[in-house]
């Protein structure tokens, strides 16, 4: 299970209360891995939403770079919201801690949390270009680094 600090450290989480990021906290498991693993496959199912907590990955999709994740960054979002599929591969890059989340519990994240669920609806549509100018504007947050 993740920590307090866990849920604190990541900021689409920023707005909970000690209490909700408790509540969220049980429904993440935590995982460890070293370098060079890879966490999603592009174009594979996808079942489950990922923050990274530690250490980096690397964000590929055909072959080519699309950016760097750090502590604080998720990724999953896009195959649990959208069509069920990785829209890129995600590998990391040092030893990594990382929070994971599977499908019923993001949908209970969904249903407890709707304006955090809004925000990572929102990263996703940037992700894959769908996103209206004003609807960034309205949640404030800033355009996404990461994908799949």
């Amino acid at each position: 299970m993740a920590t307090l600090d866990d849920i604190a450290a990541v900021p689409v989480f920023g707005s909970l209360d000690p209490d909700q990021r408790a509540s969220l906290a049980q429904w993440f498991e935590v995982e460890n891995v070293s370098e060079g693993v890879k966490l999603v496959g592009e174009g594979c199912h996808g079942y489950t939403f990922f923050v990274l907590a530690e250490g980096t990955a690397s964000v590929t999709a055909e072959g080519e770079e699309l950016s760097t994740l750090q502590a604080g960054d998720y990724f999953g979002e896009i195959a649990i919201l959208g069509g069920g599929r990785r829209t890129a591969s995600v590998t990391t890059t040092s030893p990594a801690r990382l929070l994971v989340m599977f499908g019923t519990e993001f949908r209970q994240l969904q249903d407890a949390y709707p304006e955090i669920a809004d925000r990572i609806t929102l990263a996703m549509k940037e992700r894959v270009g769908d996103a209206a100018p004003d609807e960034a504007e309205r949640l404030r947050i800033a355009p996404s680094r990461s994908g799949s």
